[in-house]
This record gives structure tokens, C-alpha cells and sequence, in this order.
């Protein structure tokens, strides 16, 4: 068997092994982010949505808040599904195993990544399906809204990777999602426009990488945008790219993996 074909081989049992292990806990990994979520669409939508009215573009709250509560479900549950599989794998010793065989390393990180936004992208088809109980949407632009939802995908995957490199115990798992993701997603312009803050809160929020994915995401959807997509996409493929050089190192020296 050639390299290219055991490669792949490599490949697809990752991805299938991480697409099992998310159907076979379902009741943990999809159903919560769905009753989360369900709880924004109502609260944030339905009774604090009716009294806002219109916002910008003429459309309701409601569907203004729906691409960013379904880009922050994707990147969270992107986030948590890696960070926690890998630190799994690294915790009974599996990973050894796999960097002392002839599987490439990129192998290694793009199964992992692959199932990981596998998730991310069937959470956020089912929160989007919930979204429309509650309004009307029309996806403007397709192609932007599935791109915007990769990368978003793919980056808190890499980050979820890197955590779970670096991870020493379980508990460090939850420190990031708790300390960094949670309140860069709440300022990440899901629940408002960047444009209504003053300075030098505005300046601070285009600082936060979020805000350029749930915007990508936005303007997919609805077609409108706090900063423009060009930009948007720009620093997210900046952030893949970034992200990825880091975990093919860590996996390259060991960091954290090899006893």
C-alpha cells in the first residue's frame, strides 16, 4: 500500500472513530446545545426581541440574533468536542501510540479537527432548524454562509487542540471555554451591532476574533455586517493558518504528549 493510500486509510478511520463517539453519546454532545440554545431564541428573541422592534437592516431582533447564536453553538461545541477527545486520547496513552506509528502528523491533527467540525456543522443545522420555529430566514449568500462556518469551525477546533495539548488534568479543559471563549462570544457582536458601542469599547470588540466570524456569518444570511467580509475572512483564514503551524509543532516536539 502506498504512503498516499495508507494516509488516507489513517485519515478516514479517525474521522469515523470521532463521528461514532459523537452518535453514540448524542444524548451529551447535541441534545443540551439544542435546549440552550432554545432558551436564547425564547428569552433573547421572543420577549426581550418583541419590545426592541426592528434593528438594523429592518430586520427583527430575532433574526438578527440567529446567525450569532448559531456561529456561537458551532464554536463551541467545535471547541469542547476536540478539546476533550484529544485530552481522552492523551490521558489513556492512545496518542503515543499514533505519533510513534507511521501516520504523519497533519494526519493526526486534520482527523481530529475533521470530527470536531463535523459536529460544530450538525449542532449548528439543528439549532438553525429550531431558529425557524420562532422567525422567517433567508440565506442570501451560500457560499459566504458555509465558508464563515468552516472557519469559525475549524479555528476553535485548532484552539480546542492546542488546550488540550497543554492540559495536564481535566479541569484545565473547561478554564478556557470558561475564561476566555464564554465572554469573547458574549462580546463577539451576537446579541448587538459593534457600531452602537462607544469608544474605546468598539476598538476593543474588533480586537475579538468572533466578531468577525459571527459578522461573516451575518452577512451569509441577512446580507449586513459591522466590518466587511473581506476582512472578516482575512482573519480568519489568518487564525487557521496561525493555529495550524502551532498544533503541527506541538505534535512534531511532543509537547505535553510523549512521557
Amino acid at each position: 500500500m502506498s504512503n498516499a493510500a495508507a494516509n488516507l486509510v489513517a485519515l478516514n478511520t479517525l474521522i469515523r472513530r470521532e463521528i461514532v463517539r459523537i452518535m453514540r453519546i448524542w444524548t451529551q454532545t447535541l441534545i443540551p446545545p439544542a435546549i440552550t440554545m432554545t432558551l436564547y431564541f425564547v428569552i433573547f428573541g421572543k420577549l426581550i426581541g418583541s419590545r426592541i422592534g426592528n434593528i438594523e437592516g429592518g430586520f427583527s431582533y430575532m433574526q438578527y440574533i440567529v446567525p450569532g447564536l448559531v456561529m456561537m453553538s458551532i464554536i463551541t461545541n467545535s471547541y469542547g468536542n476536540i478539546s476533550s477527545s484529544f485530552f481522552g486520547a492523551k490521558f489513556s496513552r492512545a496518542v503515543e501510540e499514533m505519533l510513534v506509528s507511521p501516520m504523519p502528523n497533519w494526519v493526526i491533527l486534520l482527523g481530529y479537527v475533521a470530527g470536531a467540525v463535523a459536529r460544530g456543522l450538525v449542532v449548528g443545522i439543528l439549532v438553525l432548524l429550531i431558529a425557524l420555529f420562532f422567525t422567517d430566514l433567508h440565506v442570501l449568500h451560500p457560499l459566504i454562509t458555509f465558508a464563515s462556518v468552516l472557519l469559525g469551525a475549524t479555528i476553535f477546533s485548532l484552539a480546542g487542540f492546542v488546550n488540550a495539548v497543554y492540559a495536564k488534568k481535566f479541569d484545565d479543559i473547561a478554564l478556557v471555554p470558561t475564561f476566555i471563549l464564554t465572554p469573547l462570544t458574549y462580546l463577539g457582536g451576537v446579541f448587538y451591532s459593534v457600531n452602537m458601542l462607544g469608544e474605546p469599547w468598539q476598538a476593543i470588540s474588533r480586537a475579538n476574533p468572533i466578531l468577525y466570524m459571527v459578522n461573516a456569518f451575518r452577512y451569509g444570511v441577512l446580507g449586513i455586517s459591522d466590518v466587511h467580509v473581506g476582512v472578516a475572512f482575512a482573519v480568519m483564514l489568518g487564525f487557521v493558518v496561525a493555529l495550524s503551524i502551532v498544533a503541527l509543532q506541538l505534535l512534531k516536539r511532543g509537547v505535553g504528549l510523549r512521557s
